[in-house]
């Protein structure tokens, strides 16, 4: 066998390619549901101006940079999951994971395109189900990937009674 053969290579060096795509798969999917949600909220700042909302509501502009941080989150946690599992192991982590960015693009386009409060509340209910679902999955493989979901559970909790309290007090619109 000659000293480059694939047998002398250390399984962390083999694997090496694999996991650096799977990192790219991984940001790809996020970047793809963080644009899908951008785009179907063009208009979000203006609709979401216009509606009576409670006085807890928070401004427009910390929404961008809020899901930013999220969506990195997001992204290093599943990467955490491939990396501890291997991407054979991981794939059911990562459907649930893609499920519930579904989910949430699915959530932007009811509200804020479709202006319907009541699907978009029963949606969200959906979501929340799936992110915590993820956060157990991911949990179980590691420690620090499900943590890092957490302060996305807490957003999408608070979005979810925002979501509830928008609903209500635009009736006509929502």
């Amino acid at each position: 066998m000659h000293a480059n053969s694939p047998s002398y290579i250390k399984p962390a060096q083999r694997s090496y390619p694999l996991k650096l795509g799977a990192l790219g798969l991984l940001f790809l999917m996020t970047a793809v549901a963080a644009a899908g949600g951008s785009i179907a909220s063009i208009s979000a700042p203006d609709f979401y101006l216009a509606l009576n909302r409670p006085s807890w509501a928070p401004p427009p502009s910390l929404f961008g940079p809020a899901w930013t941080v999220l969506y990195l989150l997001m992204t290093v946690a599943a990467w955490t999951v491939v990396r501890v599992d291997g991407w054979q192991a991981a794939k059911p982590k990562i459907v649930l994971y893609g499920l519930q960015l579904v989910a949430n693009g699915i959530w932007t386009w009811l509200f804020f395109g479709l202006h319907s409060g009541a699907i978009a509340f029963a949606e969200i209910l959906v979501m929340w189900a799936l992110i915590a679902a993820t956060i157990v999955a991911f949990w179980r493989t590691h420690v620090l990937a499900g943590v890092l979901l957490l302060p996305y559970l807490a957003w999408v909790s608070f979005a979810m009674a925002l979501t509830w309290s928008v609903w209500q007090a635009n009736p006509g619109v929502l």
